[in-house]
């Protein structure tokens, strides 16, 4: 087959073209994302329960749900959060299941629940992870909030009938209602209760069918039409009439306002009250596609939007896409340039022409199988492809600079083509399978970290197995028109160089093999010393690095009960915090821009606290793109602290970025145990331990004290005046947490009808000292008669895992400062055997970024060790022996030298990616040895030389081809791991790994790998004399 593409005219030309336009075709229907898509794993039960304590929702609805949970296939966790009102469990599967039955089944059990408590509402089950933020759109200039959220509403319609934005969600309004304020002296003059009047609105505001009247030309439908849709329609309705024809009225006892409940959950904007329009898209939309539309609308949108009116674009992850994806493709064709220049140096124009063609043709194949196994171009998927740009010159240079050389011994061009590829086209074939099999154990790994850096090695390997049929097929017969003998000074200068690096490097090497004991002994010592630097702690690990985004917040959490009014106070400061932040660093930035865009405040929302309502808020500021300001956001975080400084009534105050990846957090660990009194004692002390440590910025855990409680208890009075528990409880949560009576659409809108007491009044416990309690006759007794008031004060929310009750102690560090790792590595060592002593029903988990790099490093040793095992049986398959792949497989550790002190050089932490370069870094390294063993075994066998100078040559023929494969590889990865820019830092470490273990293993096959063989050699261990009886393998030469 060599031979016939080689001889051919066109096929081979074709066959170029074939993945050429396959991947042009292919390219433009990969989906763009950050990251890899996760797959679906999680589902959310939520169970409303209005008016419940914490305490009676984890009994009351949590316990039930666990119990159904337990019957599911493939569930690997389950946890259940009871706060307020609310029981939220969630269900997680096991990696590997099919989420869609696992969704259907968790539906079925939970649906089956039929014991819930009464006042439980409708179950919703969710599932999770379906969708993928694109951008949020912030509308401001209507002028009053009912404006506002009539204009948001008919926003959303126009974004979705314009085509190409797949799902738009509003935030900014709590729920519109009519409220029903009830003066509780006119309670008491009047003689009637808060149900009385919920019951009486009922009555008289209905619109519902009341049955058909059938007849004999049509059918009619009859509908008893009284809606009561104004205040003063309400204000209208009898609420007690007399026998003699009194009537009372529901506007003499009450105030009837229309509005809005709350301000929990109103946006402001820039200072301005705003509707915030979240764009999602699924799994099948592409993020920049999304976003070209949505600004195509905006454009159109705002040249038709009423004076006033502001549509501006925040928190726009599609940017931080399109800025990375450049990132990558600049730096790309700078490589593919410097590589190409490498080989035009040493090959020539045309011949380096025609080897570097290998790139766009193995690119152009890659993309056309990430497109048919369903791939999309994402930060990793990139990195894959930028990586291999030096890694898949490998087998052409091999198989070029062999045909070569056979043109110059005086072959004609094709005999010099296609005996020079079958002569390598072996152990080429056999270095690609030891690749694949590294490559293809890293394709399992485990873990949130590991669907994210699986795909690296996986596109790698799409490339590589392109490239691999490229030199063999379509490369020998672009060379037949290269191959003529090279002339000029450029070349006799090359030729010269060459020649004295061949042979200085071979003098070297001799004397390493001289001193073969020493060296080897030297070598595995450094190999220690490097070890040493990571387990000693002076070279950090961090599971991922931080990929900096565009908007940081200030996550704020203040005692439950804390009226807004204060939570306004602290808004207030953090947003002249910022604003000073932004005069302070603005005249850095190009051209005097503002660092900061927008200010966007969040009442009663915070993602940290998981609570709602007046005591939380967040404040999410959008920056200068990440490509154009000169601060990274850890700085600009400090500097805000610092402008604000302490605030004393704060529970938390939580400054963090809106990080991209999947690390997971800093700090995060989890206290299990019975006894919620012991797990906040200890919840404390843990968080006391996180905050002595230099570079920690918050830490808080998440059970927290609850509002106080008024508590009432019936006494002995109670029984014979015919009151009991029930009827005091229904008429104190009518009056207090209010009854929603009916929902009624007013021009499109839905309006809740509630009542309740008067604000001012239900303000107030005083008011408990005239509460009344009306009896089934009417008569009225005042509370104080019958029940006694004490107060106490319960927790915010209980959570709980797999059953067991469970608190959370999450915090997050100034990673210029501190270290993870490190810092959960001295707590488990000093700190937690002391406090599981003095809890004893305690156990501790750790969560976060450890327990994720935890996950996934488990699983990639795992898969290396596999497929180090896999290098090792082909080669002894190819070697005929157990220990000469042991020397040709040294080279695998002692890379991991240059690994770690090109980290420690370049002042880079140790991370998963790092990790991930070094595994793929293992795949591609014993390639050389291979061809130098070979290539020992051929001087040997055939030239009949001994061992020691059969190596010696080896060595020397073998240089040109090392460095040239070293060299491509180095110099096409140089532009990523000089890059400075803060969008590179999860390139960096890896592209670290690769470039310093390569060059380290170059060295290590040219240096110690010789002085290692001999060593074999002296104890009688290797096969050269078996290789003498048997028929040689192909020649390795390049």
């Amino acid at each position: 087959m060599i031979r016939f593409f080689a001889g051919h005219p066109t096929v081979g030309n074709l066959l170029m073209l074939v993945f050429l336009a396959a991947g042009l075709i292919a390219a433009p229907t990969l989906l763009r994302e950050t990251f890899p898509r996760k797959t679906a794993s999680e589902v959310e039960i939520s169970v409303p329960y209005p008016g419940a304590r914490p305490e009676d929702v984890e009994t009351g609805i949590c316990d039930r749900i666990e119990s159904a949970l337990d019957a599911v296939t493939g569930l690997e966790r389950a946890s259940c959060e009871a706060r307020e009102g609310l029981g939220r469990a969630t269900a997680r599967m096991r990696e590997g299941g099919n989420f869609q039955s696992f969704v259907a089944e968790v539906t079925g059990e939970v649906e089956a629940i039929t014991d819930f408590p009464d006042r439980a509402e409708r179950i919703e089950v969710r599932p999770l992870g379906l969708t993928d933020f694109v951008a949020s759109v912030a509308v401001t200039g209507p002028a009053t909030r009912t404006d506002l959220e009539a204009y948001a509403e008919a926003l959303r319609t126009r974004m979705l009938r314009w085509g190409g934005i797949p799902k738009v969600d509003i935030r900014g309004f709590p729920s519109l209602e009519l409220r029903i304020e009830i003066d509780p002296a006119a309670m008491r003059r009047f003689g009637v209760s808060v149900s009385d009047i919920a019951r009486a609105v009922g009555a008289e505001s209905l619109d519902m069918p009341a049955g058909n009247l059938d007849g004999a030309a049509e059918s009619l439908l009859i509908r008893v039409v009284e809606e009561r849709q104004t205040p003063e329609a309400l204000a209208d309705i009898v609420v007690r009439a007399s026998s003699g024809g009194g009537q009372v009225r529901l506007g003499e006892m009450a105030t009837i306002r229309e509005g809005y409940g709350t301000a929990d959950g109103t946006i402001a904007f820039d200072g301005q009250p705003a509707a915030l329009l979240d764009v999602t898209k699924t799994a099948a939309d592409d993020s920049l596609r999304t976003m070209d539309a949505l600004e195509a609308f905006l454009e159109a949108e705002r040249a038709a939007a009423p004076p006033g009116v502001s549509l501006k674009v925040v928190s726009d992850s599609a940017s931080v896409i399109r800025e990375r994806l450049l990132l990558v493709v600049v730096n790309g064709v700078q490589g593919f340039a410097l590589v190409f220049g490498l080989l035009w140096i040493f090959f020539g124009l045309r011949f380096a022409f025609w080897v570097s063609l290998a790139l766009p043709t193995s690119f152009m194949g890659g993309v056309a199988i990430m497109s048919v196994t369903g791939y999309s171009l994402n930060l990793m998927t990139t990195i894959g492809l930028l990586i291999v740009i030096g890694l898949l010159m490998d087998s052409a240079i091999v198989v070029a600079e062999n045909i070569a050389r056979h043109r110059q011994r005086g072959l004609a061009p094709l005999e010099a083509a296609v005996v020079g590829t079958q002569q390598v086209f072996a152990n080429v074939l056999a270095s690609f399978v030891t690749t694949a099999m590294v490559f293809g154990s890293l394709a399992f790994l485990k873990g949130d970290l590991g669907a994210v850096l699986r795909v690296v090695p996986a596109v790698m390997l799409f490339v590589l197995t392109v490239s691999l049929i490229e030199a063999f097929l379509i490369l020998p017969h672009h060379l037949l028109g290269s191959l003529e003998p090279r002339r000029g000074r450029m070349a006799a200068a090359t030729e010269k160089l060459m020649d004295w690096m061949r042979e200085g490097t071979g003098r070297l090497a001799d004397a390493m093999i001289r001193t073969r004991y020493v060296t080897t002994g030297l070598s595995v010592a450094l190999l220690f010393v490097a070890v040493a630097q990571i387990a000693g702690g002076n070279l950090k690990f961090t599971a991922f690095p931080e990929l900096d985004g565009d908007v940081v917040e200030a996550r704020l959490l203040l005692p439950q009960g804390t009226p807004q009014a204060r939570t306004d106070e602290v808004i207030d400061r953090l947003v002249a915090g910022i604003e000073a932040v932004n005069t302070r660093y603005a005249p850095d930035q190009p051209g005097g821009t503002d660092l900061v865009r927008h200010v966007t405040v969040l009442r009663g929302v915070n993602r940290d606290a998981f609570e709602a309502g007046a005591h939380v808020a967040t404040v999410s500021v959008d920056l200068l793109p990440s490509a154009e300001r000169t601060l990274r956001p850890d700085p600009i975080m400090a500097a805000w602290r610092e402008e604000v400084g302490e605030l004393p009534d704060v529970v938390a105050l939580k400054y963090d970025e809106s990080t991209i990846g999947p690390a997971g957090i800093a700090l995060d660990m989890r206290l299990k145990g019975d006894d919620l009194v012991a797990l906040k004692a200890a919840a404390v002390e843990l968080t006391d331990w996180f905050w002595s440590y230099e570079g920690v910025t918050s830490v808080m855990d998440d059970l927290r004290p609850g509002k106080r409680e008024m508590r009432i208890s019936l006494t002995e009075a109670a029984g014979p005046m015919g009151v009991t528990a029930a009827m005091v409880a229904d008429q104190l949560r009518a009056a207090y947490f209010g009854t929603t009576i009916s929902e009624i659409m007013v021009e499109g809108q839905t309006l809740e009808v509630t009542a309740q007491l008067a604000e001012a009044a239900a303000a107030s416990p005083r008011v408990f000292d005239d509460f009344v309690v009306f009896r089934p006759d009417g008569a009225a007794v005042p509370l104080s008669v019958v029940a006694e008031v004490t107060t106490g004060r319960g927790f915010a929310r209980i959570n709980r895992e797999n059953g067991v009750r469970a608190v959370t102690v999450q915090g997050t560090i100034d990673t210029g400062v501190a270290n993870a790792n490190a810092i959960v590595s001295d707590t488990l060592a000093r700190f937690l055997p002391g406090l599981l002593e003095r809890y004893p029903g305690i156990s501790l988990d750790v969560e976060g970024q450890r327990a994720e790099a935890t996950k996934t490093q488990m699983s990639m040793m795992q898969g290396f060790v596999i497929g180090l095992f896999g290098v090792f049986a082909l080669l002894s398959f190819q070697f005929r022996s157990y220990l000469e792949p042991i020397v040709v497989m040294l080279v695998i550790p002692l890379a991991l030298v240059g690994s770690i002190f090109g980290h420690m050089a370049m002042g880079l932490d140790f991370s998963m990616p790092s990790l991930l370069g070094y595994v793929a870094l293992a795949g591609v390294v014993v390639n050389n040895s291979i061809l130098l063993v070979e290539f020992v075994k051929h001087e040997h066998g055939e030239g009949g030389a001994s061992v020691t100078e059969a190596v010696s040559a080896a060595v020397r023929a073998r240089f040109r081809a090392m460095f040239l494969t070293t060299g491509t590889t180095v110099v096409g990865l140089i532009p990523i791991l000089t890059e400075t820019s803060i969008q590179a830092q999860i390139l960096v470490p890896l592209v670290a790994s690769l470039v310093f273990g390569l060059v380290v293993a170059m060295l290590v096959v040219i240096l110690v790998l010789p002085a290692v063989y001999v060593i074999l050699d002296d104890f009688g261990l290797t096969t050269l004399g078996e290789d003498k009886d048997r028929p040689e393998a192909a020649e390795a030469t390049a």
